[in-house]
């Protein structure tokens, strides 16, 4: 099965705004929503996983109300840094990292709640302080739970189409990604062979992603369970 160039660019920008995605802050996040309480946990919680329950043509439509030029935050990044992010491919990496956001969240808030505090608080008493034990015991017993977030995110990433488009646009090698060009070999004569190969491109990296997360996840009880 022969890719032409232009498929080799969607399938290369995707993987590229896919792994722009950061596990940083889902990590912080999941961190705060599993181990604090606070008021305006339940909203903070909310907004989070808000993109999975919105129409993705909603997100793209904020994102380029906030991001776009005209922007507050869009118009400040590009008067100040010269950072434009609407019809760029920073702009789908931004979108696809909003999109796949909760599902990392999420995957990495159970990790952590299935984990046992009395675990923390043996290695305190013993004189570790608060970073020796996240990277000494936390973060190795919730690492795949990480991984599989990460995973996650990635797959959500690499399939997203409606924020992307509605944010970007569907611009050949600058920010058509895989399902965007599917999408646009669709619409002309002659393109369903091109867009079978990356429909089957895009359900081998799916299913792909699914069995690894689903893996990493049973390691993750595993773990746990034998603690």
């Amino acid at each position: 099965m022969m890719f032409s160039a232009a498929e080799w660019a969607a399938l290369a920008l995707s993987l590229k705004v896919s792994l722009c995605a950061s596990l940083s802050f889902a990590i912080a996040l999941a961190w705060v929503l599993a181990r604090t309480h606070f008021w305006g946990k339940s909203i903070v919680s909310a907004l989070v996983h808000l993109p999975l329950v919105l129409p993705p043509v909603v997100t793209g439509y904020g994102l380029l109300l906030v991001f776009g030029r005209q922007g507050v935050i869009g118009g400040f990044l590009e008067t100040h840094f010269g950072l434009i992010l609407a019809f760029r491919w920073t702009g789908a990496a931004l979108a696809a990292a909003i999109m796949g956001f909760p599902l990392m969240v999420r995957v990495i808030q159970l990790a952590i709640e299935a984990l046992d505090p009395k675990l923390e608080e043996a290695a305190k008493t013993l004189g570790a302080g608060w970073g020796a034990r996240f990277v000494l015991i936390v973060l190795p017993l919730i690492a795949p739970g990480i991984l599989a977030g990460g995973i996650l995110g990635f797959a959500k990433a690499m399939g997203e189409f409606g924020a992307t488009i509605t944010f970007v646009a569907n611009i050949p090698g600058q920010t058509q990604t895989l399902p965007s060009a599917i999408y646009a070999f669709l619409q002309v004569p002659g393109g369903e062979a091109s867009a079978l190969r990356l429909v089957t491109l895009s359900v081998i990296v799916a299913l792909g992603a699914v069995f690894i997360s689903d893996w990493l996840g049973r390691q993750v009880a595993n773990r746990i369970r034998e603690k």
